[in-house]
């Protein structure tokens, strides 16, 4: 009889992140943990064609095989890519804020 494991698969959406905590026998795959999750059903819009999968953030195929307490991620496609929108910004002359920035003014002192 195989040894078993615990494994979250999440999946994060804007408003909630969906984590679903399953047992599997040693050996299984990425693909395996996330059919058990009952998370296709749950949101069809999931295409394992073409969402990436991670596990603890790094990249990998369904066929990976999962260790004990592993966190399988299925990352929904990006709306726009930030290669893109920095280069959109640059183009148009935007600059991009990071605190206060140098715009503002130094309070004069008397």
């Amino acid at each position: 009889m195989a040894e078993q494991m615990r494994v979250e698969v999440v999946y994060a959406l804007p408003n909630k992140q969906e984590i679903v905590v399953i047992g599997l026998d040693e050996g299984a795959t990425v693909l395996q943990a996330i059919e058990r999750s009952g998370l296709l059903e749950k949101y069809p819009e999931i295409d394992l064609s073409k969402n990436k999968l991670g596990v603890f953030a790094k990249l990998v195929k369904l066929e990976t095989v999962l260790r004990h307490r592993d966190r399988v991620e299925i990352y929904r496609p990006l709306i726009a890519d930030p290669k893109a929108v920095r280069k959109q910004r640059a183009a148009e002359g935007k600059v991009m804020k990071k605190g206060a920035g140098e715009s503002a003014e130094a309070p004069a002192s008397s």
